[in-house]
């Protein structure tokens, strides 16, 4: 608990600074208070760091919210939001009215119980599941060193995380500390929260490690200080600054709801109001007397003058841009702009497989489809968590490899799925660069949560996913992907992607490429598929169902199925052909883009015949366009240890077991 005593030596090293950072606490309070919920606490207890962080060292310009070169702020443990809606108020954003802290939580305002990116300016990324704030921002430092060496004289900022223990605890928050000081990204600057208190009480309950040297064990600069102490923290900061080959630690000693006399520095300041009466003796104890949401003149327009600091040092960045033979590429890059030749160069490969047929596992005509994309658009970034042999993500266009002395357009991520995948949302984030990255489909559930948060923001980040079936053979069911496609398919605005050969597998990576709002995943095959698509212009993928093939004057069936299983479907049918049945083949390789297309065409693909669908993966999700599970061909459970084909036979995914299901169904 905070005494008296604490709080006047906190005040006496610097009164302008604990002034300025109680209208923090107080909006926190008066916030959190108004919408009977929320994190107090850790306002409360961050205030001095993140008012001398924008008051003297941050690059920002709250007139400029997008300045491309300014230094981005990620508040990963954003359960504090209210930290960083105070900010964004305070500073003069526009859009972060008083209205907005008062409606904090509510329905329709942009103020909500954790930061969600593109609700308001100044909120760089969506942050509240712990640890991938650190994660984005790692991706940001990735990003700005990248651009920097590109763009010479146009990128020089820095990424600035605040976060506490959870973020610490999170398995993702070690992936990313290796990553960043492997690469030794020395502008990536971490402010640790250290207040010794979680939800369940003191960390003792379940942290006992000295964080700092976990950090420096990994190659990073570590600085502490007290967190409340605020020319300390400045000279942290500065500190931080004038390292440049190493990601800095700064870890502040605080107090969770500090002021508060009878919460601070427990467990009951965290995620509960601190009510009226306990607010009262808070804002006491702080010296503040003024009533709730409104801060007094002197200190709003202190406030303003932070917030537009940086306006000459933009200004100055825009004539420079404006000057430079790059400025027009530069912005082409960071708008997301394609080059004059990329719609040729899409043309020219689908051209190149209608003459030479490739008879190839998807996996590797994703890789042929990398050596003509890359190539055409140099804002793509590759990369693999260590299986780039597997994923084949590395072509020529980026085989310079990401290191700690120079950036490159391939990143080495390690075995971390999780931390690979928040690292592209924050590629992306950063704006210059169309990130994608590798791994085994079943290590999906691993990347899963920056997955949804990929979707939840609307990032055009790309998930090369391969060994996608039991076609992946001998390593057996721990590898073997079969629950992964129905969970991928239930995360709202993903584009999951099996497609069935060579061309499908260009058309969805062109797709992919194109949807900026929409992240994709491609689910690619181990073994060889043959060509199956017939010359034409059209992306037929784009439609994310249609018929590949169609045998007879009329349909006793229709068999549809994505991936290696559509050549089987056309075998089985081809077969039937012969016997005297009509049948219809659909290519599903993408259903979030097959149920967005009209109802007309949808029932004209799908027809009024029976149905049968064949996938190696459990049935579910599949009665959408059939009547019964019992209509699926696919897995009843989790795979075994043996070579594709004899795995295909054993659980009956077979053109045989597709004709005689399909002769049953048509004799009903």
């Amino acid at each position: 608990m905070n005494d008296q005593s604490q709080i006047a030596a906190a005040a006496a090293k610097d009164p302008e600074n604990f002034a300025l950072a109680n209208c923090l606490r107080v909006l926190a309070i008066d916030a959190v208070n108004a919408a009977n919920s929320g994190h107090p606490g850790a306002p409360m207890g961050m205030a001095d760091a993140a008012t001398v962080l924008f008051r003297k060292h941050l690059k920002f310009d709250a007139s400029a919210p997008d300045w491309p070169d300014r230094d981005r702020f990620i508040l990963s443990n954003g359960h504090a939001s209210m930290l960083l809606y105070g900010l964004l108020h305070l500073t003069g954003y526009e859009d972060m009215t008083i209205d907005q802290i008062r409606n904090f939580r509510q329905w329709g305002a942009i103020t909500a119980g954790h930061p969600e990116w593109g609700h308001a300016k100044g909120i760089e990324t969506t942050t509240g599941p712990l640890g991938q704030g650190l994660a984005t921002a790692v991706g940001m430092a990735l990003a700005e060193r990248a651009l920097a060496a590109e763009f010479p004289g146009l990128v020089d900022h820095r990424t600035w995380v605040m976060l506490g223990d959870g973020c610490l605890q999170e398995g993702i928050g070690q992936e990313a500390i290796s990553l960043a000081g492997h690469l030794g990204l020395g502008k990536l600057n971490v402010l640790y929260d250290d207040n010794n208190i979680t939800i369940d009480g003191p960390t003792s309950v379940s942290f006992s490690e000295d964080v700092p040297a976990r950090l420096a064990a990994c190659g990073w600069h570590v600085i502490s200080c007290d967190g409340h102490d605020a020319k300390a923290l400045d000279a942290a900061m500065a500190e931080a600054k004038a390292e440049t080959s190493r990601p800095s630690l700064i870890a502040m000693k605080t107090t969770i709801g500090f002021g508060s006399p009878n919460r601070a520095g427990t467990a009951k300041a965290h995620g509960a109001p601190l009510g009226e009466e306990e607010a009262v003796l808070a804002k006491a104890a702080l010296g503040w007397t003024e009533a709730p949401f409104d801060i007094p003149a002197d200190l709003a327009a202190s406030w303003h003058e932070i917030g537009a600091r940086g306006t000459k040092e933009r200004q100055a960045w825009e004539a420079k841009l404006k000057a430079s033979e790059r400025g027009a590429t530069f912005n082409a890059r960071i708008a997301g702009d394609f080059p004059d030749n990329y719609a040729d160069t899409v043309t020219a490969a689908r051209k190149a497989l209608f003459e030479t047929p490739q008879k190839v596992a998807t996996r590797k005509a994703s890789q042929l489809a990398l050596e003509k994309l890359a190539a055409a658009v140099p804002a793509m970034i590759g990369g693999s968590a260590d299986l780039t042999g597997s994923n084949l993500t590395r072509v020529d266009a980026v085989d310079n490899q990401f290191t700690a002395e120079q950036p490159g357009r391939y990143i080495g991520y390690g075995v971390r799925e999780f931390g690979m995948a928040a690292a592209m949302n924050g590629l992306a984030l950063h704006g210059g660069f169309k990130p994608y990255g590798g791994t085994f489909l079943v290590f999906s559930d691993y990347a899963r949560n920056a997955i949804r948060l990929s979707a939840l923001m609307g990032l055009g980040v790309t998930y090369v996913m391969t060994h996608d079936s039991i076609g992946l053979g001998e390593d057996g069911p721990t590898h073997q992907p079969i629950e992964h496609l129905a969970s991928l398919r239930a995360i709202p605005n993903l584009y999951v992607f099996r497609p069935a050969d060579a061309v499908e597998t260009l058309e969805a990576w062109d797709i992919a490429l194109r949807s900026s709002k929409t992240p994709s995943l491609m689910a690619l095959s181990r073994q060889n598929v043959p060509q199956l698509r017939e010359a034409g212009s059209e992306n037929l993928t784009e439609r994310g169902g249609y018929v590949i093939r169609e045998f007879g004057m009329s349909r006793d069936v229709t068999l549809l199925a994505t991936g290696t299983e559509v050549s089987l479907a056309i075998e089985a049918a081809e077969a039937l052909n012969v016997q005297g049945y009509g049948v219809a083949v659909v290519s599903m390789p993408c259903w979030e883009l097959f149920d967005a297309q009209s109802e007309v065409y949808r029932e004209e693909v799908l027809g009024s015949a029976p149905r049968i669908a064949i996938e190696a993966a459990l049935p579910f999700g599949w009665t959408r366009y059939v009547d019964r599970e019992a209509d699926v061909i696919g897995m009843p459970g989790f795979g075994a240890s043996a070579p594709a084909e004899r795995l295909y036979a054993e659980f009956g995914i077979t053109a045989e077991a597709i004709k005689v299901h399909a002769k049953a169904l048509v004799a009903k």
